[in-house]
Protein backbone atom coordinates (compact mmCIF):
# COMPACT_ATOMS: atom_id res chain seq x y z
CA UNK A 1 0.00 0.00 0.00
CA UNK A 2 1.06 3.76 -0.72
CA UNK A 3 -1.41 5.09 1.09
CA UNK A 4 -2.58 4.04 4.56
CA UNK A 5 -6.53 3.54 5.64
CA UNK A 6 -7.19 5.20 8.97
CA UNK A 7 -10.22 7.21 10.46
CA UNK A 8 -9.77 10.26 12.27
CA UNK A 9 -11.90 11.91 14.75
CA UNK A 10 -13.45 14.82 13.13
CA UNK A 11 -15.66 16.34 16.34
CA UNK A 12 -15.41 19.84 16.91
CA UNK A 13 -11.99 19.95 14.32
CA UNK A 14 -11.37 22.43 11.61
CA UNK A 15 -11.26 21.40 8.10
CA UNK A 16 -10.23 24.58 5.85
CA UNK A 17 -11.63 24.40 2.16
CA UNK A 18 -10.05 27.03 -0.20
CA UNK A 19 -12.70 27.38 -3.00
CA UNK A 20 -15.79 28.48 -3.56
CA UNK A 21 -16.92 27.24 -6.60
CA UNK A 22 -19.19 23.45 -7.32
CA UNK A 23 -15.58 21.59 -6.44
CA UNK A 24 -14.92 23.16 -3.00
CA UNK A 25 -19.01 21.97 -2.62
CA UNK A 26 -18.19 18.39 -3.61
CA UNK A 27 -15.28 18.34 -0.35
CA UNK A 28 -18.26 20.04 1.90
CA UNK A 29 -20.80 17.40 1.20
CA UNK A 30 -18.56 15.15 2.47
CA UNK A 31 -17.25 16.76 5.33
CA UNK A 32 -20.15 18.01 6.48
CA UNK A 33 -21.65 14.29 7.07
CA UNK A 34 -19.27 14.48 9.95
CA UNK A 35 -19.26 17.07 12.80
CA UNK A 36 -16.10 19.24 12.12
CA UNK A 37 -15.97 22.74 11.70
CA UNK A 38 -15.71 24.13 8.37
CA UNK A 39 -14.32 27.09 7.04
CA UNK A 40 -14.88 28.20 3.27
CA UNK A 41 -11.79 30.64 2.19
CA UNK A 42 -12.89 31.87 -1.13
CA UNK A 43 -13.44 35.42 -2.95
CA UNK A 44 -17.38 34.41 -3.28
CA UNK A 45 -19.32 31.15 -2.96
CA UNK A 46 -21.76 29.53 -5.58
CA UNK A 47 -25.46 29.29 -3.99
CA UNK A 48 -24.67 26.22 -2.56
CA UNK A 49 -21.95 27.12 -0.53
CA UNK A 50 -23.55 30.33 0.20
CA UNK A 51 -26.91 28.80 1.40
CA UNK A 52 -25.13 26.65 3.73
CA UNK A 53 -23.15 29.74 5.00
CA UNK A 54 -26.57 31.85 5.47
CA UNK A 55 -27.63 28.53 7.71
CA UNK A 56 -24.68 28.60 10.04
CA UNK A 57 -23.72 25.31 8.90
CA UNK A 58 -20.11 26.48 7.72
CA UNK A 59 -17.78 29.77 8.20
CA UNK A 60 -17.04 32.00 4.96
CA UNK A 61 -13.71 34.08 4.86
CA UNK A 62 -13.08 36.16 1.86
CA UNK A 63 -9.74 37.39 2.76
CA UNK A 64 -6.74 37.06 1.09
CA UNK A 65 -5.16 33.58 1.93
CA UNK A 66 -2.27 33.41 4.10
CA UNK A 67 0.06 30.01 5.75
CA UNK A 68 -1.56 30.75 9.23
CA UNK A 69 -5.58 30.33 8.09
CA UNK A 70 -4.31 26.81 7.36
CA UNK A 71 -2.37 26.10 11.04
CA UNK A 72 -4.00 23.70 13.00
CA UNK A 73 -6.69 22.28 10.77
CA UNK A 74 -7.16 18.66 10.88
CA UNK A 75 -7.42 18.83 7.13
CA UNK A 76 -6.80 20.90 4.31
CA UNK A 77 -9.08 20.67 1.05
CA UNK A 78 -8.00 23.21 -1.99
CA UNK A 79 -10.24 23.36 -4.99
CA UNK A 80 -10.11 26.65 -6.32
CA UNK A 81 -10.65 25.11 -10.03
CA UNK A 82 -7.17 26.64 -11.18
CA UNK A 83 -3.94 24.80 -11.13
CA UNK A 84 -2.06 27.14 -10.41
CA UNK A 85 -3.70 28.78 -7.86
CA UNK A 86 -3.89 25.26 -6.29
CA UNK A 87 -0.52 24.81 -6.18
CA UNK A 88 0.48 27.77 -4.68
CA UNK A 89 -1.87 27.45 -2.48
CA UNK A 90 -0.33 23.87 -1.44
CA UNK A 91 2.58 25.74 -0.63
CA UNK A 92 0.97 27.97 2.40
CA UNK A 93 -0.40 25.08 3.47
CA UNK A 94 2.77 23.03 3.76
CA UNK A 95 4.50 25.33 5.23
CA UNK A 96 2.32 25.34 8.42
CA UNK A 97 2.22 21.56 8.41
CA UNK A 98 -1.27 20.82 7.30
CA UNK A 99 -2.33 17.83 5.97
CA UNK A 100 -3.78 18.61 2.13
CA UNK A 101 -5.81 17.09 -0.39
CA UNK A 102 -5.61 19.00 -4.11
CA UNK A 103 -8.54 17.98 -5.55
CA UNK A 104 -7.40 16.16 -9.00
CA UNK A 105 -3.57 16.42 -8.44
CA UNK A 106 -3.07 13.04 -6.52
CA UNK A 107 0.80 14.33 -6.43
CA UNK A 108 0.11 17.24 -4.22
CA UNK A 109 -2.38 14.80 -1.81
CA UNK A 110 -1.26 13.90 1.65
CA UNK A 111 -5.10 12.62 2.01
CA UNK A 112 -6.76 11.10 -0.93
CA UNK A 113 -10.87 11.05 -1.00
CA UNK A 114 -12.06 7.67 -0.91
CA UNK A 115 -15.62 6.01 -2.02
CA UNK A 116 -17.88 5.69 1.29
CA UNK A 117 -20.94 3.80 2.17
CA UNK A 118 -22.48 5.44 4.76
CA UNK A 119 -24.21 3.67 7.55
CA UNK A 120 -23.18 5.97 10.35
CA UNK A 121 -22.02 4.75 12.71
CA UNK A 122 -20.68 2.42 10.50
CA UNK A 123 -18.39 3.44 7.30
CA UNK A 124 -17.04 1.93 4.19
CA UNK A 125 -13.93 3.60 3.15
CA UNK A 126 -13.13 2.26 -0.35
CA UNK A 127 -10.12 3.51 -2.49
CA UNK A 128 -7.58 2.94 -5.37
CA UNK A 129 -5.15 5.45 -4.13
CA UNK A 130 -6.12 7.70 -6.90
CA UNK A 131 -5.25 5.54 -10.00
CA UNK A 132 -9.36 4.25 -10.90
CA UNK A 133 -11.81 6.33 -9.02
CA UNK A 134 -14.48 4.68 -11.23
CA UNK A 135 -13.55 1.36 -10.07
CA UNK A 136 -13.81 2.48 -6.48
CA UNK A 137 -17.58 4.17 -7.45
CA UNK A 138 -18.26 0.47 -8.65
CA UNK A 139 -17.32 -1.44 -5.96
CA UNK A 140 -19.60 1.56 -3.69
CA UNK A 141 -22.17 0.50 -5.55
CA UNK A 142 -21.61 -3.42 -4.98
CA UNK A 143 -21.16 -2.72 -1.26
CA UNK A 144 -24.34 -0.08 -0.93
CA UNK A 145 -26.36 -3.05 -2.30
CA UNK A 146 -24.94 -5.43 0.21
CA UNK A 147 -25.89 -3.20 3.41
CA UNK A 148 -29.14 -2.61 3.96
CA UNK A 149 -30.03 0.92 5.41
CA UNK A 150 -30.79 0.10 8.62
CA UNK A 151 -27.55 -1.03 9.42
CA UNK A 152 -26.26 1.66 10.87
CA UNK A 153 -29.09 1.80 13.60
CA UNK A 154 -28.91 -2.00 14.76
CA UNK A 155 -25.01 -1.05 15.37
CA UNK A 156 -25.55 2.12 17.20
CA UNK A 157 -27.90 0.03 19.14
CA UNK A 158 -25.22 -2.53 19.82
CA UNK A 159 -23.04 0.35 21.32
CA UNK A 160 -25.59 1.29 23.54
CA UNK A 161 -25.74 -2.08 24.42
CA UNK A 162 -21.83 -2.87 24.68
CA UNK A 163 -21.41 -1.54 28.96
CA UNK A 164 -24.74 -3.79 29.37
CA UNK A 165 -23.04 -7.24 27.52
CA UNK A 166 -19.68 -6.53 29.46
CA UNK A 167 -20.98 -6.32 32.72
CA UNK A 168 -22.91 -9.92 32.66
CA UNK A 169 -20.53 -11.50 29.67
CA UNK A 170 -17.37 -12.75 29.47
CA UNK A 171 -14.95 -11.79 26.65
CA UNK A 172 -15.42 -14.96 24.94
CA UNK A 173 -19.39 -14.80 25.07
CA UNK A 174 -19.59 -10.81 23.73
CA UNK A 175 -18.03 -12.52 20.68
CA UNK A 176 -20.31 -14.81 20.56
CA UNK A 177 -23.21 -12.21 21.35
CA UNK A 178 -22.11 -10.09 18.75
CA UNK A 179 -22.15 -12.72 16.31
CA UNK A 180 -25.43 -13.97 16.88
CA UNK A 181 -26.33 -10.12 16.68
CA UNK A 182 -25.18 -9.52 13.28
CA UNK A 183 -25.61 -13.01 11.66
CA UNK A 184 -29.11 -13.82 13.00
CA UNK A 185 -32.92 -13.17 14.21
CA UNK A 186 -32.09 -10.07 15.56
CA UNK A 187 -30.61 -8.65 12.39
CA UNK A 188 -33.13 -9.44 10.30
CA UNK A 189 -36.02 -8.40 12.35
CA UNK A 190 -34.38 -5.09 12.51
CA UNK A 191 -33.90 -5.13 8.39
CA UNK A 192 -37.96 -5.40 8.41
CA UNK A 193 -38.25 -2.27 10.52
CA UNK A 194 -38.53 -4.21 13.81
CA UNK A 195 -36.26 -2.01 15.79
CA UNK A 196 -37.92 -3.01 19.01
CA UNK A 197 -38.07 -6.70 18.48
CA UNK A 198 -34.54 -6.70 17.95
CA UNK A 199 -33.57 -4.32 20.56
CA UNK A 200 -35.63 -6.72 23.28
CA UNK A 201 -34.16 -10.24 21.48
CA UNK A 202 -30.77 -8.65 22.08
CA UNK A 203 -31.65 -7.80 25.39
CA UNK A 204 -32.59 -10.72 26.58
CA UNK A 205 -29.89 -12.28 24.78
CA UNK A 206 -27.56 -10.52 26.93
CA UNK A 207 -29.41 -11.17 30.48
CA UNK A 208 -29.61 -15.07 29.73
CA UNK A 209 -26.29 -15.83 27.78
CA UNK A 210 -29.07 -17.61 25.71
CA UNK A 211 -27.54 -17.36 22.09
CA UNK A 212 -26.50 -20.80 21.32
CA UNK A 213 -22.83 -19.90 22.89
CA UNK A 214 -20.63 -21.83 24.69
CA UNK A 215 -17.45 -21.79 26.53
CA UNK A 216 -16.31 -25.28 25.38
CA UNK A 217 -13.17 -24.58 22.65
CA UNK A 218 -13.44 -26.41 19.61
CA UNK A 219 -10.78 -26.75 17.17
CA UNK A 220 -10.99 -26.81 13.21
CA UNK A 221 -8.28 -28.01 10.86
CA UNK A 222 -8.50 -25.65 8.57
CA UNK A 223 -7.27 -26.37 4.61
CA UNK A 224 -5.19 -22.62 3.56
CA UNK A 225 -5.62 -24.25 -0.42
CA UNK A 226 -2.05 -24.64 -2.31
CA UNK A 227 -0.02 -20.96 -1.01
CA UNK A 228 -1.86 -18.24 -2.29
CA UNK A 229 -4.36 -16.34 -0.30
CA UNK A 230 -7.03 -16.48 -3.04
CA UNK A 231 -7.90 -20.47 -3.22
CA UNK A 232 -8.68 -20.26 0.58
CA UNK A 233 -12.27 -21.66 1.03
CA UNK A 234 -14.77 -18.91 2.43
CA UNK A 235 -15.46 -21.41 5.08
CA UNK A 236 -12.04 -21.50 6.14
CA UNK A 237 -11.73 -17.68 6.19
CA UNK A 238 -14.38 -17.52 8.08
CA UNK A 239 -13.16 -19.93 10.61
CA UNK A 240 -10.02 -17.58 10.56
CA UNK A 241 -12.26 -14.83 11.38
CA UNK A 242 -13.32 -16.61 14.55
CA UNK A 243 -10.47 -18.12 15.70
CA UNK A 244 -8.49 -16.86 19.18
CA UNK A 245 -5.28 -18.88 18.52
CA UNK A 246 -4.11 -20.35 14.97
CA UNK A 247 -1.44 -22.55 14.85
CA UNK A 248 0.26 -22.74 10.77
CA UNK A 249 2.62 -24.05 8.83
CA UNK A 250 5.63 -22.92 6.78
CA UNK A 251 3.73 -22.89 3.35
CA UNK A 252 1.12 -21.43 4.37
CA UNK A 253 0.79 -17.61 2.39
CA UNK A 254 1.42 -15.24 5.05
CA UNK A 255 -1.19 -12.55 3.33
CA UNK A 256 -3.76 -15.81 4.73
CA UNK A 257 -3.09 -15.02 8.38
CA UNK A 258 -4.33 -11.49 7.36
CA UNK A 259 -8.00 -12.48 6.72
CA UNK A 260 -7.93 -13.53 10.32
CA UNK A 261 -8.97 -11.04 13.48
CA UNK A 262 -6.05 -8.73 14.59
CA UNK A 263 -6.21 -9.78 17.72
CA UNK A 264 -6.07 -13.43 17.17
CA UNK A 265 -2.49 -15.01 18.62
CA UNK A 266 -0.50 -16.70 15.57
CA UNK A 267 1.66 -19.75 16.41
CA UNK A 268 4.20 -21.21 13.64
CA UNK A 269 4.77 -24.35 14.16
CA UNK A 270 7.30 -24.89 11.29
CA UNK A 271 6.70 -28.41 9.67
CA UNK A 272 9.07 -29.63 7.08
CA UNK A 273 9.76 -32.75 5.51
CA UNK A 274 12.10 -34.66 7.49
CA UNK A 275 12.67 -31.17 9.63
CA UNK A 276 10.05 -30.86 12.19
CA UNK A 277 11.18 -28.06 14.36
CA UNK A 278 7.56 -28.96 16.25
CA UNK A 279 7.21 -32.94 16.54
CA UNK A 280 3.92 -33.67 15.89
CA UNK A 281 2.83 -34.88 19.04
CA UNK A 282 3.84 -31.49 20.30
CA UNK A 283 1.04 -30.18 17.41
CA UNK A 284 -1.77 -32.03 18.83
CA UNK A 285 -0.83 -31.63 22.31
CA UNK A 286 -0.73 -27.90 22.30
CA UNK A 287 -4.06 -28.47 19.78
CA UNK A 288 -5.90 -30.05 22.87
CA UNK A 289 -4.41 -27.60 25.70
CA UNK A 290 -5.67 -24.53 23.92
CA UNK A 291 -8.78 -25.96 23.41
CA UNK A 292 -9.28 -26.90 26.84
CA UNK A 293 -8.71 -23.35 27.65
CA UNK A 294 -12.13 -22.90 26.05
CA UNK A 295 -10.25 -20.91 23.22
CA UNK A 296 -11.24 -21.56 19.18
CA UNK A 297 -8.85 -22.91 17.38
CA UNK A 298 -7.47 -23.04 13.99
CA UNK A 299 -4.88 -25.44 12.49
CA UNK A 300 -3.87 -24.27 9.33
CA UNK A 301 -2.31 -26.46 6.99
CA UNK A 302 -1.42 -25.65 3.46
CA UNK A 303 -3.78 -27.55 0.64
CA UNK A 304 -6.19 -29.81 2.41
CA UNK A 305 -6.19 -30.84 5.85
CA UNK A 306 -6.95 -34.46 4.67
CA UNK A 307 -4.36 -35.07 1.86
CA UNK A 308 -0.48 -35.76 3.32
CA UNK A 309 -1.43 -33.18 5.97
CA UNK A 310 -0.89 -35.31 9.14
CA UNK A 311 -4.75 -34.35 9.87
CA UNK A 312 -5.72 -37.73 10.87
CA UNK A 313 -3.34 -37.74 14.00
CA UNK A 314 -4.41 -34.92 15.02
CA UNK A 315 -7.86 -35.74 14.91
CA UNK A 316 -7.22 -39.10 16.65
CA UNK A 317 -5.67 -36.82 19.79
CA UNK A 318 -8.81 -34.68 20.14
CA UNK A 319 -10.86 -37.36 19.83
CA UNK A 320 -8.76 -39.35 23.05
CA UNK A 321 -9.24 -35.95 24.57
CA UNK A 322 -13.35 -35.37 23.65
CA UNK A 323 -12.62 -32.04 21.89
CA UNK A 324 -15.22 -31.30 19.19
CA UNK A 325 -13.37 -30.63 15.80
CA UNK A 326 -14.59 -29.77 12.44
CA UNK A 327 -12.70 -30.30 8.79
CA UNK A 328 -12.00 -27.62 6.17
CA UNK A 329 -11.37 -28.80 3.59
CA UNK A 330 -9.09 -26.78 1.29
CA UNK A 331 -7.65 -27.14 -2.68
CA UNK A 332 -5.34 -29.63 -2.35
CA UNK A 333 -1.72 -29.22 -4.22
CA UNK A 334 -2.91 -31.75 -7.02
CA UNK A 335 -5.68 -29.86 -8.04
CA UNK A 336 -4.15 -26.55 -8.18
CA UNK A 337 -0.83 -28.11 -10.15
CA UNK A 338 -3.45 -29.96 -12.69
CA UNK A 339 -4.98 -26.44 -13.02
CA UNK A 340 -1.42 -24.92 -13.32
CA UNK A 341 -0.75 -27.26 -16.13
CA UNK A 342 -3.82 -26.36 -18.16
CA UNK A 343 -5.20 -30.06 -18.13
CA UNK A 344 -7.35 -31.85 -15.56
CA UNK A 345 -5.90 -34.38 -13.38
CA UNK A 346 -9.06 -36.92 -14.92
CA UNK A 347 -10.08 -36.94 -18.83
CA UNK A 348 -12.58 -39.61 -20.29
CA UNK A 349 -11.09 -41.61 -22.70
CA UNK A 350 -7.28 -41.52 -21.35
CA UNK A 351 -7.23 -41.28 -17.85
CA UNK A 352 -9.77 -42.58 -15.51
CA UNK A 353 -8.27 -43.66 -12.19
CA UNK A 354 -6.14 -40.71 -10.46
CA UNK A 355 -3.73 -42.19 -7.40
CA UNK A 356 -2.76 -39.50 -4.99
CA UNK A 357 0.74 -40.54 -3.21
CA UNK A 358 3.48 -39.66 -1.14
CA UNK A 359 6.85 -39.70 -2.53
CA UNK A 360 8.51 -40.48 1.13
CA UNK A 361 7.90 -44.30 2.08
CA UNK A 362 8.48 -45.41 5.68
CA UNK A 363 10.60 -48.02 4.59
CA UNK A 364 13.63 -46.69 2.68
CA UNK A 365 13.96 -48.12 -0.72
CA UNK A 366 10.74 -49.98 -1.37
CA UNK A 367 9.62 -49.96 -4.65
CA UNK A 368 6.58 -47.36 -4.37
CA UNK A 369 3.20 -49.21 -4.01
CA UNK A 370 1.38 -46.95 -6.63
CA UNK A 371 3.83 -48.69 -9.19
CA UNK A 372 1.98 -52.11 -9.19
CA UNK A 373 -1.60 -50.15 -10.49
CA UNK A 374 0.07 -47.58 -12.84
CA UNK A 375 -2.16 -49.58 -15.51
CA UNK A 376 -3.11 -47.61 -18.76
CA UNK A 377 -5.31 -45.01 -18.16
CA UNK A 378 -3.63 -44.22 -14.71
CA UNK A 379 -2.27 -40.91 -13.00
CA UNK A 380 -0.52 -40.78 -10.06
CA UNK A 381 0.12 -37.56 -8.45
CA UNK A 382 2.62 -37.79 -6.05
CA UNK A 383 3.61 -35.33 -3.28
CA UNK A 384 6.98 -34.28 -2.11
CA UNK A 385 8.61 -36.45 -4.70
CA UNK A 386 11.57 -34.72 -5.86
CA UNK A 387 13.48 -35.86 -3.10
CA UNK A 388 12.87 -39.17 -4.25
CA UNK A 389 12.81 -38.50 -8.00
CA UNK A 390 16.00 -40.95 -8.20
CA UNK A 391 13.62 -43.81 -6.98
CA UNK A 392 11.12 -42.89 -8.94
CA UNK A 393 13.09 -42.93 -12.21
CA UNK A 394 14.84 -46.32 -11.73
CA UNK A 395 11.53 -48.10 -10.45
CA UNK A 396 9.64 -46.57 -13.69
CA UNK A 397 13.36 -47.83 -15.77
CA UNK A 398 13.05 -51.08 -14.16
CA UNK A 399 9.61 -51.79 -14.16
CA UNK A 400 9.93 -51.50 -18.35
CA UNK A 401 7.10 -48.44 -17.93
CA UNK A 402 9.78 -45.63 -19.02
CA UNK A 403 8.18 -45.43 -22.96
CA UNK A 404 4.45 -45.57 -21.57
CA UNK A 405 4.95 -42.62 -19.04
CA UNK A 406 4.31 -38.99 -19.15
CA UNK A 407 5.69 -37.26 -16.32
CA UNK A 408 5.26 -33.39 -15.74
CA UNK A 409 6.64 -31.32 -12.68
CA UNK A 410 4.97 -28.24 -10.86
CA UNK A 411 7.02 -26.67 -8.03
CA UNK A 412 5.04 -23.90 -6.31
CA UNK A 413 1.55 -24.35 -8.08
CA UNK A 414 -0.20 -21.47 -8.45
CA UNK A 415 2.43 -18.97 -7.08
CA UNK A 416 3.67 -16.23 -8.70
CA UNK A 417 7.52 -18.15 -8.65
CA UNK A 418 5.60 -21.13 -10.36
CA UNK A 419 8.07 -23.52 -12.08
CA UNK A 420 6.45 -26.33 -14.87
CA UNK A 421 8.69 -28.98 -16.44
CA UNK A 422 7.55 -32.15 -18.68
CA UNK A 423 10.49 -35.31 -18.75
CA UNK A 424 10.76 -38.82 -19.40
CA UNK A 425 11.91 -41.26 -16.62
CA UNK A 426 15.45 -40.91 -18.22
CA UNK A 427 15.34 -37.28 -17.77
CA UNK A 428 13.25 -36.59 -14.50
CA UNK A 429 16.29 -36.34 -12.28
CA UNK A 430 18.40 -34.16 -14.59
CA UNK A 431 15.04 -32.00 -15.58
CA UNK A 432 14.67 -31.22 -11.60
CA UNK A 433 18.45 -30.45 -11.00
CA UNK A 434 18.07 -28.43 -14.51
CA UNK A 435 15.40 -26.62 -13.49
CA UNK A 436 16.29 -25.76 -9.75
CA UNK A 437 12.67 -27.44 -9.21
CA UNK A 438 12.35 -27.85 -4.86
CA UNK A 439 9.07 -28.63 -3.15
CA UNK A 440 6.51 -28.00 -2.80
CA UNK A 441 5.93 -29.57 -6.18
CA UNK A 442 3.95 -32.27 -8.03
CA UNK A 443 5.29 -35.18 -9.81
CA UNK A 444 1.79 -36.47 -12.43
CA UNK A 445 3.08 -39.79 -13.61
CA UNK A 446 0.38 -40.17 -16.80
CA UNK A 447 0.37 -43.59 -18.61
CA UNK A 448 -2.90 -43.03 -20.68
CA UNK A 449 -5.12 -45.84 -22.84
CA UNK A 450 -3.30 -46.94 -25.53
CA UNK A 451 -3.73 -45.09 -28.39
CA UNK A 452 -4.38 -41.52 -26.85
CA UNK A 453 -2.09 -38.94 -25.34
CA UNK A 454 -2.27 -36.16 -22.57
CA UNK A 455 -4.59 -33.44 -22.77
CA UNK A 456 -2.57 -30.84 -24.24
CA UNK A 457 -1.48 -27.55 -22.16
CA UNK A 458 -3.84 -24.52 -22.71
CA UNK A 459 -2.18 -21.46 -24.16
CA UNK A 460 -2.59 -19.48 -20.79
CA UNK A 461 -0.48 -22.67 -18.97
CA UNK A 462 2.34 -21.92 -21.77
CA UNK A 463 2.54 -18.45 -20.88
CA UNK A 464 2.81 -19.16 -17.14
CA UNK A 465 5.60 -21.83 -18.11
CA UNK A 466 7.23 -19.23 -20.26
Amino acid sequence: MKTFPMFLQMQGRRVIIAGGGEQAAQKCRLILKTEAAITIIAPSLDPELSDLHGQGRIKWSAATVTAPDFADAALVFIATGCPAADASLHVLAKSVGATVNVVDQPDLCDAITPSIVDRSPVVVAIGTEGTAPVLARQIKTRVEEMLEPRLGDLAALAGRLRDRAAMRLGPRMRRDLWRWVFAGPARDAHSRGGEREAARMIKEAIDTASFGASNEGTVALVGAGPGCKDLITMRGVQRLQEADVIYYDRLVDPEILDLARRDAERVYVGKAPGCHHWPQDKISGVLVAAARQGKRVVRLKCGDPGVFARGAEEADALNAAGIAYEIVPGVTAASAASAALGGFMTERGTCDTLVLATGRSEVAGKTPEWLNILHPGTRVAVYMGVGAASNIADALQQSGLEDHVEISIVSRAQQADQTIARCCASTLVDTIKTKDISNPAILFLTRPHVGTAQHQMAPHAVLAEA
